[in-house]
């Protein structure tokens, strides 16, 4: 299996925090927000290689951190993905780096990816565990409470198995709180399908659109995440998060 981690923005809602710094480098609770991230999908094994696709900005400083994480982790071996964008004006989008990395580097075996400003307080183990049994495309989901903050993600609804029957990103009018998150599973045989949505010249930005075009085409299944999750979007957000996880048991961290 491999993972890709989606770390090509700008953030520049949390300038001047990220004018230097990608935000996914930003620490957190004492390290950065990308390993808390990792170190929660390690236990998932069968990791084989971590694709981090960034931009021109940004390629040299994940080259750098790789490199110490690996040494000191000796787990997982990385690949830096230089998007080649410079600002705002030329990203791809999230799903245009995905179907870059995928093309650039060949990638031939079931992909787990996530947004490298996800923050999670428990271990993804059982994630990769459901992925494997269902081996269809699986998105994590996360119950956000009330309906106000459906309007900034996307709002879904299942059936009795967990499959998605309904998926709107950014609902003006939604009716669950339960949202989809930047986590997602995509067995090895759903591959030429993110092509085709790509080659069809669908919004290559916000990968949740994706999952919106997948589902009415194939099954797409749903995991719910436990604890705590965290989509670091604000100074205000970041700063919450680094007093709640400062306080987890280093186990969760």
């Amino acid at each position: 299996m491999k993972v890709l981690i989606l770390a090509a923005g700008y953030a520049t809602r949390l300038y001047p925090l990220t004018l230097t710094q990608p935000k996914p480098l930003l620490p957190v609770a004492g390290k950065p927000m990308v390993e808390h991230v990792l170190d929660n999908l390690a236990p998932i094994g069968g990791i084989d290689r971590v694709y981090v696709v960034t931009n021109a900005k940004f390629a040299g400083q994940f080259q750098e951190w790789s490199e110490r994480y690996r040494a000191a982790k000796a787990k997982l071996d990385f690949t830096i993905v230089n998007d080649g964008s410079t600002d705002d004006s030329n990203k791809l989008g999230a799903i245009g780096d995905l179907h870059l990395v995928m093309t650039k580097e060949k990638i031939d075996d079931d992909l787990m990816v996530v947004a490298g400003d996800n923050l999670f307080s428990e271990s993804l183990q059982d994630f990769g565990r459901y992925c494997r049994e269902k081996n269809a495309p699986v998105l994590a989901v996360y119950d956000v409470g009330n309906l106000q903050e459906i309007t900034k993600y996307n709002s879904i609804s299942i059936d009795a198995s967990g499959k998605i029957t309904f998926f709107e990103e950014k609902p003006k009018n939604p009716t669950s709180t339960l949202t989809g998150i930047a986590l997602y599973y995509y067995p090895k045989s759903t591959l030429a399908l993110i092509r085709q949505y790509v080659a069809e010249g669908n919004n290559p930005d916000q990968p949740g659109r994706l999952v919106q075009w997948l589902y009415q085409r194939t099954p797409v299944y749903t995991w719910r995440v436990p604890g705590i999750w965290f989509d670091i979007g604000s100074k205000e957000n970041l700063a919450e998060a680094n007093t709640i996880f400062a306080k987890l048991p280093p186990a969760a961290k």
